[in-house]
């Protein structure tokens, strides 16, 4: 069984980092290019980032790039998103997702997606 799951979503101060871990088990991680997206309440879901299977390329959505970091350890199995200079409209539900395409931005087109993480960001 597939499972992905999110962690360390939480609630910061506007210009505060976080860092999310996605842990994946069920698959060969390796295999996937995955991507985060969000979902703030009473929004669509918002692709936010995404990284290639090895790891060598990376995309981000133009409203985090410069603040946000995506990375992968393969041998961990684990996703990251780095979040540094929280903005209060980066507050959203998180979620990682496995994709066989690269990157694509339509949610339809991963396979797999976790349960999410909330972050919150107070002003």
């Amino acid at each position: 069984q597939v499972q992905l799951v999110e962690s360390g979503g939480g609630l910061v101060q506007a210009g505060g980092s976080l860092r999310l871990s996605c842990t994946a088990s069920g698959l060969t991680f390796g295999n996937y290019n995955m991507g985060w997206f969000r979902q703030a309440p009473g929004k669509e879901r918002e692709w936010v980032s995404c990284i290639s299977r090895p790891g060598g390329s990376t995309s981000y959505t133009n409203s985090v790039q410069g603040r946000f970091t995506i990375s992968r350890d393969n041998a961990k199995n684990t996703l990251y998103l780095q979040m540094n200079s929280l903005k209060p409209e980066d507050t959203a539900m998180y979620y990682c997702a496995a994709s066989f395409l690269y990157c694509p931005v339509n949610g339809q087109q991963y396979n797999y997606w976790g349960q999410g993480t909330q972050v919150t960001v107070s002003s």
